[in-house]
Formats: C-alpha cells, sequence, structure tokens
C-alpha cells in the first residue's frame, strides 16, 4: 500500500522569529524545533516534501547586494539570483538540521535540496502592477536615483516612520520545473526540500528559452500548486496562529476548526482573512482541495504534532479529526 504523500510549508516564524536578530544560531534553533514536529508525520507514514518561506533572509540579501554596491563596487545581483541563494543556504540549513534531527530520533532517511525553478506568465497583470516590498527603505532622493539608474519602481512605506521600498510584481505560479522529479524522490522515501520562497520566478521566451523574471512568487501558492503537480494527499501550512478564526482580534473573535470548500471561500470573499497574511494561505488550501487534494490543515509551527490544534479544511466537512 502506497503511503500518504504530505507538502509541509514552514512558514517565516518557522526559521526566523520577528523580535530575534537573525543570527545563524537563532535559525537552526527555530529549524530544529520546527522539524520536531514533522517526526509525528514520518512515525505515521507519511513521505515528505518541505517548502519554506524566505522574506527576512531573501531581504537581508538584497540589503548586502546594496551595501558591496555602495562600498566595494561589487555587481549588484538580480532579484532571481538572491531567490535562489536564499533557496540554496535555507535548504542546506534545513537539510543539516533534519538530519541531526532524523539521527537523534533514530531514522534513517535521505535529505535531498532542490534549487527549485518556478514558471510564470510574463504577461501575468502582475508585472504590470508591482506590489511586492523588498529590500530595504530607500530615502525619497536615493529612490528617484535608483528609478533613473536601474529603473527599479518603488512605493512609499506607511509603517517604519516612512521611507520608499523596491517593488517588484508577485505573478501567479503556473508551474513548476522538475515536480515529477521532486515526486519522484519523495515516493522512493527522501525528505525533499524544494519550491523555497516561492521558488525562482522564470518565464519560457519566444525562443523556448528559459528566462529569469525580476519578481517573487508567494510561498503559499507556489507550495500548494508542488503539492498538486505530485499529488500529495495533505497539504501544510506552518505558521504563528493555531487555528484559522473569523473576526480575528475582535470582541466575537471564533475559531474555525472544520472548514469545508464553500464555507472557506464565502469567508475569504467576505474579506475576514487579511491580504497580507491569512488569505493567501486560505487561497492556498482552496487551490489544492479544488485541483483534488484530501485536507489542507494550516496550524502554528510548533503544534503540528498536537491533533487539537489545526484548522483543517477539506472539500466537505469531515466527521472527525485526522
Amino acid at each position: 500500500m502506497e503511503k500518504k504523500l504530505a507538502v509541509v510549508a514552514l512558514g517565516g516564524n518557522a526559521l526566523l522569529r520577528g523580535d530575534q536578530a537573525g543570527t545563524i544560531d537563532e535559525q537552526e534553533q527555530n529549524t530544529t524545533e520546527t522539524l520536531e514536529n514533522l517526526i509525528f508525520l514520518i512515525n505515521e507514514g507519511y513521505d515528505l516534501v518541505i517548502t519554506h518561506g524566505n522574506g527576512p533572509q531573501v531581504g537581508n540579501i538584497l540589503m548586502r547586494n546594496d551595501a558591496g554596491e555602495q562600498i566595494y563596487n561589487i555587481a549588484q545581483m538580480p532579484v532571481d539570483i538572491c531567490v535562489a541563494d536564499s533557496q540554496g543556504g535555507i535548504g542546506y540549513m534545513i537539510e543539516r538540521m533534519f538530519r541531526n534531527v532524523l539521527n537523534k530520533h533514530g531514522i534513517e532517511k535521505n535529505v535531498v535540496c532542490i534549487v527549485t525553478s518556478i514558471l510564470v506568465d510574463n504577461g501575468d497583470p502582475a508585472f504590470s502592477d508591482p506590489q511586492k516590498r523588498i529590500g530595504k527603505i530607500y530615502t525619497k532622493e536615493q529612490a528617484d536615483e535608483l528609478n533613473l539608474k536601474k529603473g527599479w519602481i518603488f512605493k512609499e512605506e506607511i509603517k517604519n516612520d516612512g521611507g520608499y521600498r523596491r517593488v517588484v510584481p508577485s505573478p501567479v505560479p503556473i508551474d513548476i520545473m522538475n515536480h515529477s522529479i521532486i515526486r519522484d524522490l519523495a515516493r522512493k522515501g527522501n525528505i525533499v526540500i524544494a519550491a523555497g520562497g516561492g521558488g525562482v520566478p522564470v518565464y519560457i521566451d519566444e525562443k523556448k528559452d528559459v528566462r529569469p523574471a525580476e519578481a517573487v512568487i508567494d510561498k503559499d501558492l507556489a507550495s500548494s500548486l508542488l503539492a498538486s503537480l505530485i499529488g500529495a494527499d495533505e497539504f501544510y501550512i506552518l505558521t504563528d496562529v493555531p487555528y484559522v478564526y473569523i473576526n480575528y482580534k475582535k470582541p466575537d473573535q471564533q475559531v474555525r476548526e472544520f472548514l469545508n470548500y464553500e464555507d472557506a471561500r464565502k469567508y475569504l470573499n467576505e474579506g475576514q482573512f487579511s491580504k497580507g497574511s491569512m488569505a493567501p494561505k486560505i487561497q492556498a488550501c482552496l487551490n489544492f482541495i479544488k485541483k483534488g487534494g484530501k485536507m489542507g490543515v494550516i496550524t502554528e509551527a510548533f503544534k503540528l504534532a498536537d491533533t487539537k490544534y489545526g484548522s483543517k479544511i477539506t472539500m466537505e466537512y469531515e466527521d472527525e479529526r485526522r
């Protein structure tokens, strides 16, 4: 009998907390604590594919880019290379920490990281309306100069005492390169780390060549697409809250532990979920369920093994917990 296949998307707080400096010691400790929760799935007989975010890390890479150019005249690398850099660095860290966690539990498994390119449509409307903020905050004068020199687009920051940040497109992912290899490796019992940070966005030009896109892809949407393409049974998004809520942080806040497809879509359309945080997670789970996935789960990074936590989204209501 074939094992169940699960894709587990590690959110930003699974690697780096908001109140931390971002040292490698902090990231390794956070990663280890998160991966300990995944032993539960291995013991339950699941094959695993892991995806992850890269927001703070790729932001730091972009700022190093800036500093290198300004201080040492080192040529800046484009966004796709920075995303690939973050995939390699974070993937290596997850791989090494997971090998140590497996060793602690006496489990013998290979762990492999794949730097993943993800196909987008170069005509996606996002390219004409970039909204995703990346990199450091600049003054108005600096932003204007960089706009003239590099063609970068900036938007004013409302938070953090103002200033301007570069914005890039966030197109919808339409295919994942090497997804069949990811599936085959996972189905042979290997733990695969892929599609980190939403993957490296690329498009196919008129010559059928693969070209880089100066963009970033939503990690949850990319992870959902990967889960569908490889035929995963379940899709987990690990974040910083234990449940999905409606009327979040209001006096009438309510937990939604079980959601069917139609109710989740209704709440999403009503604007119950923040566009910058929970909404893309709900959309990612709905995409997965619509394409045949059995269950999407959104829960806190360190509560996966405790089945009394987590919101489960299915096509119809489940009569009992998983």
